[in-house]
């Protein structure tokens, strides 16, 4: 076979008008014969019409095993190519795309030629588009100086064996003795060794199946070198572009795929979108999806409740909104199968699947209904608590605002002595009584309670009068117990006052005024024991002498407690607090402390001790305080008393005294009226002190003046 030489005009028999120029891509100077199609790029005029079965243009294939087993694929499935090479199409069609890719394979070769439509609208993308390859890269030549390489188009996903020739870059000049060497990403860069050139005709091989959605392209650089290795032409780039095979099924990724419509909504509307994705090239049928619905779970009231948008995979409804009641279907929840298919949805294409869940939701269409117009309930008087609970019925959608209720007492509950509740889990009305009610008062109450949504109800719907009840409630009479009037009940009395004095008298009444019946009093709890009362007429008397002192008593009030016993059966009792606020008198003399203090026998300041004194009585019975001595004469004339302020005073030596113990009579005495003095002995020791050390062992004899100890008795017998 001879082909025709660079820039020679090829004449293409074809109906339409063509090119007048077709550049030849393939470049054999009487060589062996190339595997694959003679002519690999045609351009042709986009016309008013394909006509079915007029033969477009011929392609010639060429095996050089004899073409066995040769079979054509075009990209576009209103085309084909008969045996005989003729591109036809298939029917009438106005409009075919930028581009159709045809691709050849025999049992020892395949290839891939391009078909450019000028003026053809781009729906299928041309090669150049599909591959972003630059203006004047694809079916033009690229050339420096001798080197002549056309871009290299190879399916993806070829069959073995390898390697296998895809193309040729040819030297025009011819230089003696050069070589061929080939470089960069796919030779001499990862992914290393994909491809290799014969160093001497130029022939450029694939050693290993090709992936396009993991490399589209590949840019090549093509020199020409001398013996010695050095570069003399070049480098020229070379494109190989993978031409994608529909070797990618789409997939749903963004799952689960759940959609909420409302019920009763109108016919057409949108409940969800399903998109799928398809690894191959988008710009072909190989990832152009159509979407369906291949089942439908469960199948009513209708079979066909949903129809998707096949391009967009939109899924809106397709029955009538009465159809579309939530209340009348057996499951408010559909599944659907949904399919995606590529190839345009093709028979041939490929398909991926995913389920689509679609929930119904509730609207408020059904207002809350009472389950009886009227319910009775019985309480105790003086109880609180649930007395009952009113049940509903709502076909909307348990769980929901549009079911969950609501419940108002309307009338009858002036007093505020009833609530109602829902309760969340069963939506029943718990009717409380939060204030105790009184039989005496009212033995009956009505109660108008009614009953409403969460949500409102949708505008044509309206509460019936099913949505409100009435409750009756009667109260039942109990025995209760007697109440004191006041409680508690306060008095004021002195403390001392004699034993069998009257405190106070009680008085309780009993609530049951429709029952007649007695009362009778007795001492609940008494603590110190001071107190009695009469059972008839509830009079308090004294026991015991009343002690404002007494630990019982607390911030001088002193707390008892009584019951009313009624003569009910059984009977029922009723406590009151009696408080006896207790008045002060001087019954307490005033102590002294410390009683004992040391003093060394040497020492210079001749103070001894501070004296504090206290008093268990309230002013004006207390302080301030006498601090005394009794007289001293003659020779023993050593101590002396000095008032510091009302309750303290300062005891001196006159005099260093010698190492013993002393008891010095103190007298103090209150403020009260009449006055208490109490006598106390002070104990002084003094000791010998050495070194910072006092010695108190080993005092002598106790010293005490006679003087002093008769004067001390006589001062005794006086007060007394």
């Amino acid at each position: 076979m001879k082909a025709k030489k660079i820039g020679e005009q090829v004449d293409i028999k074809s109906p339409f008008h063509l090119f007048p120029q077709v550049l030849l891509l393939v470049f054999a100077e009487d060589l062996e014969c190339i595997p694959g199609f003679q002519q690999k790029v045609f351009h042709i005029e986009q016309p008013s019409e394909f006509t079915e079965d007029q033969p477009i243009l011929n392609l010639v294939f060429d095996d050089c095993k004899g073409n066995d087993k040769l079979n054509f694929e075009v990209s576009n499935p209103d085309f084909k190519v008969e045996p005989n090479g003729s591109l036809v199409a298939l029917k009438n069609i106005t409009e075919a795309g930028r581009a159709l890719f045809i691709h050849a394979r025999s049992a020892q070769a395949e290839d891939m030629a391009e078909v450019l439509i000028v003026g053809g609208k781009d729906h299928h993308g041309s090669l150049k588009e599909i591959f972003k390859i630059e203006d004047g890269s694809l079916g033009i030549l690229r050339q420096k100086r001798a080197i002549v390489a056309t871009p290299i188009l190879i399916p993806e996903n070829q069959r073995p064996p390898f390697p296998r020739a895809v193309g040729r870059v040819i030297d025009s000049d011819g230089t003696e003795g050069s070589k061929f060497r080939l470089s960069g990403k796919g030779v001499d860069q990862e992914p290393k060794g994909a491809f290799k050139i014969n160093e001497n005709t130029g022939e450029i091989s694939v050693t290993r199946s090709l992936d396009r959605e993991a490399i589209p392209t590949y840019q090549l650089q093509v020199e020409i070198t001398d013996v010695s290795g050095k570069s003399i032409e070049g480098p020229v780039l070379l494109d190989i572009i993978v031409i994608d095979q529909n070797d990618n099924r789409p997939i749903f990724r963004e799952g689960p795929y759940v959609g909420h419509v409302m019920e009763g909504s109108p016919t057409g509307s949108t409940v969800m979108r399903m998109m799928a994705f398809d690894a191959d090239d988008p710009g072909t049928d190989n990832a152009l999806l159509r979407y369906n619905i291949l089942k439908q779970t469960p199948d009513k009231p209708s079979p066909n409740m949903f129809f998707i948008d096949p391009e967009k995979g939109d899924i809106v409804t397709v029955v009538s909104p009465a159809l579309l009641d939530r209340e009348t279907m057996e499951n408010p929840k559909y599944e659907l199968i949904i399919e995606a298919k590529d190839m345009a949805g093709l028979d041939v294409g490929l398909t991926g699947t995913a389920t689509a869940t679609i929930v119904i939701d509730d609207k408020n269409d059904h207002p809350p209904e009472f389950t009886k117009k009227e319910f009775q309930a019985t309480v105790k008087e003086g109880g609180t608590g649930v007395i009952m609970n009113l049940s509903v019925e709502d076909r909307d959608d348990p769980a929901t605002g549009a079911w969950r209720a609501v419940y108002t007492i309307i009338n009858g509950n002036p007093g505020q002595s009833f609530e109602i509740h829902t309760n969340p889990k069963t939506n029943e009305g718990m009717l409380s009584v939060v204030k105790p009610l009184d039989y005496e008062i009212s033995a009956f109450h009505t109660l108008l309670i009614k009953v409403e949504n969460e949500e409102p109800l949708v505008p044509d719907i309206a509460y019936g009068p099913s949505s409100t009840a009435t409750v009756q409630i009667t109260v039942l009479d109990v025995n209760e117990g007697p109440v004191f009037h006041p409680d508690p009940m306060t008095v004021t009395k002195q403390e001392n006052i004699p034993i069998g004095s009257v405190v106070l008298t009680v008085s309780a009444t009993d609530p049951d005024t429709l029952q007649h019946q007695t009362i009778r009093y007795s001492v609940y709890k008494d603590p110190a024991g001071w107190l009695e009362i009469n059972p008839t007429n509830g009079t308090i008397f004294t026991t015991a002498v009343l002690d404002r002192e007494s630990p019982y008593v607390h911030n001088n009030v002193y707390t008892a407690l009584f019951q009313a016993i009624d003569s009910g059966n059984p009977p029922a009792t009723g406590t009151g607090t009696l408080q006896i606020t207790l008045e002060d008198v001087n019954d307490n003399a005033p102590t002294i402390y410390p009683t004992l203090a040391k003093v060394c026998d040497d020492a210079k300041d001749l103070k001894v001790v501070v004296l504090g004194a206290s008093d268990k009585d309230l002013h004006p019975n207390t302080d301030p305080f006498k601090f005394e001595l009794s007289k001293q004469s003659g020779p023993d004339k050593v101590w002396k008393i000095t008032k510091i302020n009302n309750t303290h005073a300062q005891v001196s030596l006159l005099q260093n005294l010698k190492k013993a113990n002393y008891n010095i009579p103190i007298l103090v005495t209150d403020s009260g009226k009449p006055p208490l003095t109490n006598n106390t002995e002070l104990k002084v020791q003094v000791c010998s002190c050495k070194k910072s050390k006092m010695d108190c062992s080993a005092a002598d004899a106790l010293h005490i003046s006679m003087i002093l100890i008769l004067l001390f008795s006589l001062f005794s017998l006086f007060c007394l």
